[in-house]
């Protein structure tokens, strides 16, 4: 099979900081949010898309922030809370491809070359990220897709907000030649002066322009940077690759779980989520790992680590029923539950079919199959089916 064109990916949350905030408190959704310091002389640090088109911006004041957008809500930073959710996200894109690249708490590369057995295209793939992290995180994001990681970035940018852009390869400089000069790395505002100059106000205006001009106005280092990029020259690899440390799903409710039978329902959903992923990462695990948080927001972890390491469905099940058994929730309210697998190794060596156990793993390998060919939400077990009463009153906050 030949190789994705566009190997590339820009994944990018938008407005993170107020779709954090928003998790936790839905009545934000909809209107115009900031997140920054409180008082007058306080910053915003993220602005919703509606703060936005009211000319609220990232570094501005609070104070004229609220002139422009009187009906602005202004909330104070949470950064633990901002850091646990991009672990999930993270978490997310490594169960996807481990050749990812951090570059913010909200924003990384990822290079999906090694994925073309698995999906059919890398649109594909970016679908599936931005699915995952809006179905399991909660929050909208941003993709590009190009065939270098300039490019990519740009493209999620113009794919805001919420949505996915692919450079067709061959086309960057179509892409990239309209764009002002200002979306270059390494443009700044004495930069772009300089530029100005010369009558360059585009990306094209740079490509076309002799790289002796450019050194005269910003310097040879810089003449050949931003020469290179407008002739979409980035060969930067992506530096990533580190093995997943650990495979998960979790969900928190928008109303606390209370039923004995809804819990175990949805730990099983968990499990069927974790099994998809461990099939298209090609991962088992050893460790299977509970979590549970309370709705007084005390959490505990119960884990049990197995010779022979699992990855479908029933097998990761037959392990957290028992690990949610030994959990002693007893009649608590349960506000988050979430499952792990952890010390993965390639399914590849670490297949031991137990005896008599052919059978069930040839009925996994053909719902691997199908979920590869239409989707993770093709086949589920039966008692989590579209239908049953999984969610009346009790359901998940989309996360």
């Amino acid at each position: 099979m030949a190789p994705f064109a566009e190997p590339i990916l820009h994944v990018d949350m938008d407005s993170f900081f107020v779709e954090v905030e928003r998790l936790d408190n839905p009545s934000l959704i909809g209107v115009p949010v900031a997140v920054g310091g409180i008082g007058q002389r306080g910053v915003i640090a993220s602005a919703s898309y509606e703060a936005r088109s009211r000319g609220v911006r990232s570094a501005m004041p609070v104070g004229e922030a609220l002139r422009r957008c009187p009906t602005l809500t202004v909330v104070s930073s949470k950064h633990g809370r901002y850091g646990d959710v991009s672990s999930e996200v993270f978490e997310i894109m490594r169960s996807i491809t481990p050749r990812v690249e951090g570059i913010s708490i909200d924003e990384a590369f990822l290079d999906v070359s090694g994925l073309r057995l698995h999906y059919p295209s890398a649109e594909e793939v970016g679908a599936t990220i931005r699915s995952a992290i809006r179905s399991e995180v909660g929050i909208p994001s941003s993709v590009g897709i190009a065939t270098t990681k300039f490019i990519a970035k740009l493209a999620s940018k113009h794919a805001k907000p919420d949505g996915l852009l692919r450079i067709v390869a061959g086309t960057e400089l179509d892409f990239l030649h309209p764009l002002d000069v200002a979306e270059l790395w390494g443009v700044g505002e004495a930069t772009r002066a300089s530029l100005k100059n010369l009558g360059i106000r585009t990306i094209g205006d740079v490509a076309r322009t002799p790289i002796g001009m450019l050194e005269a106005k910003v310097g040879c280092a810089a003449a050949e940077h931003l020469s290179g990029l407008s002739n979409a020259y980035d060969p930067r690899p992506v530096e990533g690759g580190a093995a997943a440390r650990s495979i998960s799903s979790e969900s928190t409710f928008e109303r606390d779980l209370i039923d004995a039978d809804v819990i175990e329902r949805e730990t099983l959903r968990l499990c069927d989520q974790v099994a998809a992923r461990l099939a298209t990462s090609r991962l088992c695990g050893h460790t299977i790992t509970l979590k549970v948080r309370f709705g007084d927001f005390s959490t505990i972890n119960r884990s049990s680590r197995r010779p022979v390491p699992v990855a479908r469905t029933a097998d990761i099940w037959a392990i957290a029923g028992r690990l949610l058994a030994r959990a002693g929730i007893g009649g608590r309210s349960v506000r988050l539950l979430g499952i792990a697998a952890s010390d993965l190794v390639d399914a590849a060596d670490a297949r031991q079919l137990a005896l008599g156990a052919e059978r069930r793993d040839a009925a996994a390998e053909a719902v691997d199959e199908v979920r590869e060919r239409f989707g993770a939400a093709a086949v589920f077990p039966a008692r989590i089916a579209p239908g049953r009463d999984n969610r009346t009153d009790q359901g998940p906050r989309n996360r």
